[in-house]
């Protein structure tokens, strides 16, 4: 999978918020494999569509 373009990628934090979520939510679905993690080791990123739309399923929206 290729790398968004970074203004797509926001922190563990703000893809929490964006989710409704917890940010041990966000990490429960990276090792799920259900989101991609970006970023180095100490610094996730996530992007923040996948995130809207594996938000917007869960709620049933999609």
């Amino acid at each position: 999978m290729t790398r968004p373009p970074r203004h797509r990628l926001v922190p563990t934090r703000v893809a929490a918020m964006a989710a409704s979520v917890s940010e041990a939510t966000i990490r429960k679905w990276v090792s799920r494999g259900k989101i991609t993690r970006y970023g180095t080791p100490g610094r996730s990123e996530f992007d923040i569509d996948e995130v809207t739309r594996i938000a917007l399923r869960r709620r049933g929206s999609v």
